[in-house]
């Protein structure tokens, strides 16, 4: 039988791995990531986003603190189901849609309302953030009488011309630094030559010598 001198191999992988220069698995990386990221921006559908403002104005009963708090209130109520379901009947599309595609947002310092809609089409986009503004400023009308604070649009969304959502250069450079960053963990991980490892084949072993040798040195 014979045995194997070298001892027990190392994985493939791991031999290759040691082996590469340590450029190659950042390089490869971040070639991998880049194209990746740069597929799913190609792939991902554009999402299109519209504001439209409103803002809450005091009458001559209240004053600029007590529209500032009412706009608080009225941005908060924005996205409830009140007010959703007479924006659907404008925007044409059901609550569903508006409750995941609006958001809101106040400002501490003004009395104003940003409404916001997402949709992969530029117009229903517009046509949300409006609905919803339209309808906020209905049900602020009904309660002026209690409030004392009218609810005014103050702008209007327009239909985007351009997406908002990421671009396939923009998701591609994110992919391809991800794909850098992995490589590195694994230039960083991989096995390491040691001085006491071999490099090259192993010495051959010297067979025993003859009996004819042995006794002529005797």
């Amino acid at each position: 039988m014979t045995e194997n001198p070298s001892g027990p191999r190392r994985p493939a992988v791991l031999t290759r791995a040691k082996t590469l220069p340590a450029w190659s698995l950042l390089a490869a990386g971040a070639v991998a990531g880049g194209l990746l990221g740069g597929v799913y921006g190609l792939a991902k559908t554009p999402a299109y986003t519209a504001t439209s403002y409103v803002i809450a104005v005091p009458n001559e009963k209240s004053d600029s603190a007590s529209a500032l708090g009412f706009a608080q209130a009225y941005g908060r109520v924005a996205t409830q189901l009140a007010v959703l379901g007479d924006a659907q009947v404008w925007a044409g599309v059901p609550v569903k849609t508006l409750k995941s595609s609006v958001q809101t947002a106040t400002s501490p310092d003004a009395p104003m309302v940003a409404i916001t809609a997402t949709s992969s089409r530029p117009d229903l986009a517009a046509d949300m953030a409006n609905a919803v503004a339209r309808a906020l400023t209905r049900h602020a009308d009904n309660t002026e009488s209690a409030t004392n604070v009218e609810l005014q649009q103050f702008a209007r969304a327009t239909k985007p011309t351009e997406p908002s959502s990421a671009s396939p250069a923009l998701t591609g450079l994110v992919g391809a630094s991800a794909g850098g960053l992995l490589g590195g963990l694994v230039l960083l991980v991989r096995p390491r030559r040691t001085a006491q490892e071999p490099t090259g084949r192993p010495a051959a072993v010297p067979g025993p010598a003859v009996a004819a040798d042995a006794h002529g040195q005797l």
